[in-house]
Formats: structure tokens, sequence, C-alpha cells
């Protein structure tokens, strides 16, 4: 089995033509014409991550983040994406990302989020079609059984394993029985959740008067960015096993939040 058919049951759900023009989702070095030997699973690629996927004997490494957004012009060792660069091609490991286009498939990564808070009736917030005729969309919109909103924000917390929570709104007196999410940076989506009569909105990397000038319309949760994708590595998982049952595939045991709640 070639790299490349595990990265095609990936596209198969997630077509490259989902991403966003600024993205860099698909290949990011190695051989996708290389023989697979197994399949490391992260969010973000770190040395710590090239590492591990080395002592396992694994050449394939599946990320949500792309290891390169902007082009490298130097290969110096100075940088950490210049070093993964660099250890990858030594060791012949090739590095795939699936971003905003497992953002914005059917089921992807808010479906994901909407599926840890057990919510119902769950479609695109915001969907569109593109050319190619592919349907897709960002956020997501869906209920959950009324819940005061002090109460959803813990279980918020709990679901997505969050150090801390930042909020804004009536956390006294709104019950909330709608919810928009969204993965990521996700404060262009406010006026579409508000639209969609959603009384709680969960996202993340919102800036302070992302907060405030919509505070009294809806309730405004930033998850922090990582915490809210990082079950993105579940969709991976259950997409290669389905199609490969027996090929070897792993979380990255190593991979951890790089942003730290002190």
């Amino acid at each position: 089995m070639k790299i490349k058919d595990i990265t095609d049951a990936l596209e198969a759900f997630a077509p490259l033509g989902l991403q966003e023009e600024w993205d860099n989702a698909g290949y990011q070095v190695g051989n996708p014409d290389a023989e697979a030997t197994g399949a490391l699973l992260c969010t973000d690629v770190t040395e710590t991550v090239l590492a591990e996927a080395k002592e396992r004997g694994f050449n394939l490494v599946v990320s949500h983040h792309p290891l390169m957004f902007h082009g490298v012009k130097k290969l110096l060792g100075r940088t950490p994406v210049e070093r993964c660069i660099a250890f990858a091609l030594r060791n012949d490991i090739t590095v795939y990302s699936a971003h905003t286009n497992m953002d914005n498939a059917r089921d992807g990564v808010s479906f994901r989020m909407a599926q840890k808070l057990n919510m119902t009736d769950v479609d695109f917030l915001d969907p569109h079609t593109l050319g190619n005729g592919v349907t897709g969309g960002c956020g997501v919109i869906g209920n959950i059984s009324p819940t005061p909103a002090a109460d959803f924000l813990r279980q918020v917390k709990q679901a997505f394993e969050v150090g801390a929570v930042r909020a804004a709104g009536d956390l006294s007196h709104v019950t909330i029985s709608r919810v928009a999410l969204c993965g990521g940076a996700g404060a262009f989506l406010i006026g579409k959740a508000m639209a969609a009569g959603a009384q709680a909105y969960i996202s993340a990397d919102m800036r302070y008067h992302d907060f405030l000038e919509n505070a009294d319309r809806l309730i405004i949760a930033d998850i922090g960015h990582y915490e809210s994708e990082h079950y993105t590595k579940e969709i991976f998982l259950e997409l290669i096993q389905k199609k490969y049952p027996n090929f070897a595939t792993a979380f990255a045991k190593r991979e951890t939040n790089q942003i730290n709640y002190l």
C-alpha cells in the first residue's frame, strides 16, 4: 500500500477543493508513492511528533494544521518549521495536512464538535457550493436540551478538555437550546450565528471587541484554537481504519497543546 492510498481516503471525505484560497492543505513534504509503514495522527507537526514517528517506524504524519503556511526560502535549521522539514526529508517521512478542507467538509471538524456536545439537527451554519459542485460550509448550527448558560459552558469546558473558557453575555438568566459552533478562528461567523437564532456561539481566537460588540445578543465563548480542533484526529483515524482496517494508525502520544494556561 502506498502513502497516496491513505491520503486518497482522506481526500474522498474532504476534497482539497474545499480548502480556503489562503490555505496550504495536502502534501507538505515527502513521497506519496512510497510504501506506507504507518500513519501518526496529530493536530500540529512538531519536532517531537516527527521524532515519535521515526521511533515507531511510521513514514506518514497526518496533521490538521499544515506544516507550511508560507513559503520557505531557506533550510538552515533556524526555525521549528525548517527543522521539521529537514528531519522529515532525512528520515523519509511524508507529511500530509487536511486543514480547511476538513473544516469545510460535511461531518468534518465543526460537526465533530457538535457530536461532543450531543447536539441534534446539526447542519452547516454557512453552506456553500464550489464551482466543481462540491458542497461544503463553515461552522454548524444545531440544538441541545434546554440548559442554563453557565451549566452549558461547564459542559463545554469538560467536553473539550478546556483549561479556561473566555465568555461574554448573560450567563445568569439565559437558557441555551440552540448552539452554533466553528472549529478554529471563527469570529467571522458571529453574524451568521445570530441570524440562525443561536443563543450561544462556541469558537476560538475571539478579539476583545468581538465579545464587547455582540454580548447583548448572544453568548460568545472562546475555548481556544487547539481545544476546538484536537478531536479532528478522531476523524482521520476513522477514515483510515474504515478503508484500511489492518493498517498501523495511531494518535501521536507526545503531542501537547503548544499554548499553556498558568
